[in-house]
């Protein structure tokens, strides 16, 4: 597929763009899209910059046009892009932005860099018409707008009855594209009258600003009330979904004017959009600058693709339309899985904020409770869900999911979780949700276990898992990722080296996926070297026992009687990679190790054992409902692919276990150059002081402004 990324601007690499708002600076990734680094401009730095931006025509950016006139720089002006986010500014980064040397889209008082390209001669769809018409399909059918969190047009919004309906686009008051759109307050009544007046067969549809309904602004059609010929829309609704069902539209300056277009609707504009002029709407307006006839699909391709830019949510550098189409699908596919509330209950406050931007985009819709009694007040209905961490929750909560038809969750961390230890309070990256039962508890059916017994697997998704499981074994990616990855120097002497990792004594998975038989880490220990008197056996305690933090630890004479080297200091994968075998009770080190093609024995029941990849000595009723054999990329497209959601703090959203990976492995490999991931991983009044840090973060960040 031909990269059809603008390249509108293009300062030397050694060249920073200076802004005077610190909400622009603080936009994740926007250096990325800019190809330039961004700093404060103005005192000592004023030599160091080669071009001023800010925001639009907003009047904060006027300090900015003052700025670079004065010193004769570039102004270059930053606005979102026609596909921003999920959902709005307050909430989500922009994935995509424009930036226009010349003017901005929405003024139509000047020039812009969007209507010199329109109203050139180039061929604007030279070398991506089919990539046009194909994002262009794309944004139809699933009807994706600038913000996406709207609901879908619900039934009984609009009148049965209706032989002809017309839609009528109300704004915010002072919304500086009005204006500069040569439009006014007058002009929006004007709008309304003519709409009635040149269509007196049809019912008139009035939509609100989303900000008008939620209260934060005014509009310009307060005063407009339902009568037998208008309806008025204040609900939040998916605009593209609502144009479609219109038979004519009629706007000031709204975008979703041009989103009419795009859906083949007929669109006056008693304004001056940046879409007007163009021969393709009925204009009450002209501009005398806009000398050219250009199509819809020429439109569209101008604005969408030369003019805007993108971020790749997943690698984080420079993308396509796509790559953001692709993001917004992924997100209204979660946003659809977990629609109701999610209702929270026995969470530590620190838990609680490191997972509540993990369980909806929406967050009014995750709440936490004490107990069972507060989430009875919450009144669950069908649709909603009861989230608990670990296997039991609250005593009455499953009682009470019968009863409510809401459904129970089980949360409890991914398989692939963060640079550091949940038990230091690291925030993680993936999580578990599951409906059947929890991953480690045999007893019971899980999702997981269900996924890994029912699904097929199409090929896509088994060579993303080939693609996971390479990338992993390459960057020796595993859990916590953060102890010391080398070479162990074990005098070994030829033996076959078995390597045998600890575990957390109390831990869930040994408690519910340990039957009766092997459950401590001694007792491992000593099932191991009876199994293998001649091997070479490598024990290593679990971080979270050494760092005081969990049970487990064993006593040093007891340990020496049973193996030949006790590992410290490397990384689970050093020892796995260096181990002929790996020997478990229900560590997911063994996952781990299926995962380098390392011989496996099993002695109690973890999610990976039952599949015929592994030597199980435990017997239990999870293996006989794992009914069939599977192979590796099988397990882990299950595992890895399926099972877990993934999370991306940076932007707000839901991202893929590849992108969870990158990011690990970038974060890692930071610590490790710095020299701070010792840091991390040693000295335990350290970690309480950082612990104590996280504490305090966790609790600040809730009341940042992320406004620009």
């Amino acid at each position: 597929m031909r990269d059809t990324r603008s390249e509108l601007l293009s300062l030397p690499s050694e060249n920073r763009i200076g802004v005077f708002s610190r909400g622009i600076l603080s936009i994740p990734f926007l250096e990325t899209m800019l190809d330039n680094r961004i700093c404060l401009a103005g005192g000592s730095l004023q030599t160091r910059v080669s071009a001023i931006a800010g925001w639009g025509r907003k009047p904060t950016a006027t300090k900015a046009r003052k700025y670079a006139e004065k010193h004769d720089l570039p102004y270059i002006a930053l606005e979102d892009g026609f596909l921003r986010s999920w959902g709005t500014g307050d909430l989500f980064p922009p994935l995509s932005v424009v930036i226009d040397p010349e003017g901005i889209y929405y003024d139509s008082t000047r020039p812009s860099a969007l209507e010199s390209l329109l109203n050139g001669d180039a061929d604007i769809l030279e070398g991506i018409e089919d990539d046009v018409h194909h994002a262009l399909a794309l944004i139809l059918e699933h009807r994706l707008s600038k913000y996406n969190h709207a609901p879908e047009l619900s039934a009984g919004m609009l009148r049965g009855h209706d032989r002809k309906r017309v839609l009528v686009i109300d704004q915010t008051a002072g919304d500086m594209s009005i204006s500069l759109g040569l439009a006014g307050e007058h002009t929006f009544a004007e709008m309304l009258t003519a709409a009635r007046e040149e269509n007196p067969d049809a019912t008139i549809y009035v939509k609100t600003h989303p900000e008008v309904t939620a209260g934060r602004k005014q509009g310009h059609f307060f005063h407009v009330g339902n009568d037998e010929r208008t309806v008025v829309l204040r609900e939040a609704v998916n605009p593209i979904g609502l144009v479609g069902e219109m038979d004519r539209v009629y706007a000031v300056s709204s975008t979703m004017g041009f989103e009419a277009l795009l859906a083949g609707k007929p669109v006056s504009c008693f304004g001056m959009p940046w879409y007007a002029g163009w021969g393709v709407t009925d204009d009450r307006k002209s501009c005398s600058r806009r000398t050219r006839k250009r199509s819809v699909e020429e439109l569209f391709a101008a604005a969408y693709f030369r003019y805007a830019r993108y971020l790749d949510p997943l690698t984080h550098q420079r993308g396509s339309i796509f790559d953001v189409i692709d993001w917004l699908l992924r997100q209204r596919k979660m946003s659809e899985r977990y629609s109701g509330r999610m209702i929270c209950n026995g969470f530590r406050r620190w838990k609680a904020a490191n997972v509540a931007p993990m369980l909806s985009l929406n967050p009014r819709n995750t709440f936490f409770v004490k107990d069972i009694t507060d989430v009875r007040k919450m009144q669950p209905f069908p649709g909603d869900a009861l989230v608990h961490w670990g296997k039991k929750g609250v005593d009455g909560l499953g009682e009470l999911a019968l009863e409510s038809g809401a459904r129970r969750l089980c949360m409890e961390d991914g398989f692939v979780r963060s640079v550091g230890l949940g038990s230091d309070l690291v925030p993680p990256l993936s999580l578990v949700l599951d409906e059947r039962g929890i991953y480690f508890d045999q007893s019971h059916p899980s999702d997981l276990e269900h996924i890994l017994n029912t699904a097929a697997f199409n090929s896509d998704e088994l060579a993303e898992a080939e693609t996971v499981r390479s990338f992993m074994v390459e960057n020796g990616i595993t859990k916590y990722n953060i102890e010391r990855r080398d070479s162990p120097a074990w005098l070994a002497e030829g033996k076959r080296v078995v390597f045998v990792p600890g575990q957390v004594e109390d831990d869930a998975s040994i408690r519910f996926g340990c039957n009766g038989g092997v459950t401590t880490n001694i007792e491992l220990l000593s099932a191991v070297r009876k199994s293998k008197p001649g091997a070479f056996i490598v024990y290593k305690p679990h971080p979270d026992v050494m760092s005081g933090n969990r049970k487990g630890y064993v006593r040093g004479g007891r340990v020496e009687q049973l193996v030949d080297h006790v590992e410290t200091t490397l990384s689970v994968v050093s020892c796995i990679e260096a181990a002929d075998e790996v020997h478990t009770m229900t560590s997911l080190s063994g996952f781990d190790a299926l995962l380098r093609n390392k011989a496996v024995v099993t002695y109690g029941m973890p999610f990976y054992a039952g599949w015929g990849l592994t030597d199980d000595c435990a017997t239990g009723p999870s293996f006989q409902r794992r009914r069939r054999k599977l192979r590796l990329e099988e397990l882990v497209a299950g595992a890895l692919l399926r099972y877990p959601l993934y999370w991306d703090r940076d932007l707000c959203g839901y991202t893929t276990c590849r992108a969870v990976l990158y990011r690990i492995t970038e974060q890692r490999n930071a610590l490790e150059a710095s020299g701070s991931l010792e840091k991390i991983r040693s000295g335990y009044v350290r970690r309480q002081l950082r612990k104590l840090s996280i504490l305090l973060n966790t609790t600040l960040s809730d009341h940042d402004n992320k406004g620009y």
